[in-house]
């Protein structure tokens, strides 16, 4: 049961091409952002969809493949961990972050 403890499965769209950062240390960061559609009638009989936007992070060799494979528009599955992180802008004000720390990528096909 532990290994359910925090984890995160979604299957989605990508909204924005993936912004790759390499860093001094060698790392490879990769974040892009996934759309999910939750689709509904509403009270009237309509059907609405809901879309929700997820940031997602990715490092190492899961970076480096959303840096050769992912681009904006594509359906992929991710998993992952959910962290929440917070700090000071340039004008001081206090922002907060909720993000999918990806562990597997899954290019899904149509």
């Amino acid at each position: 049961m532990s290994t359910i403890r925090n984890k995160v499965q979604l299957i989605g769209n990508v909204g924005r091409e993936p912004e790759i950062v390499n860093l001094e240390s060698g790392k490879k960061l990769a974040k892009f952002s996934v759309a999910t559609n939750e689709n509904y009638k509403n009270g009237n009989g309509e059907r609405v969809t809901e879309t929700q936007w997820h940031n997602i992070v990715a490092w190492g060799k899961t970076a480096e493949l959303v840096e050769k494979y992912v681009n904006k528009g594509i359906e992929v599955g991710v998993e992952g961990k959910l962290t929440s992180r917070n700090w000071d802008d340039k004008d001081g004000t206090k922002r907060y972050i909720t993000e999918v720390v990806c562990n597997e990528l899954l290019l899904m096909g149509k």
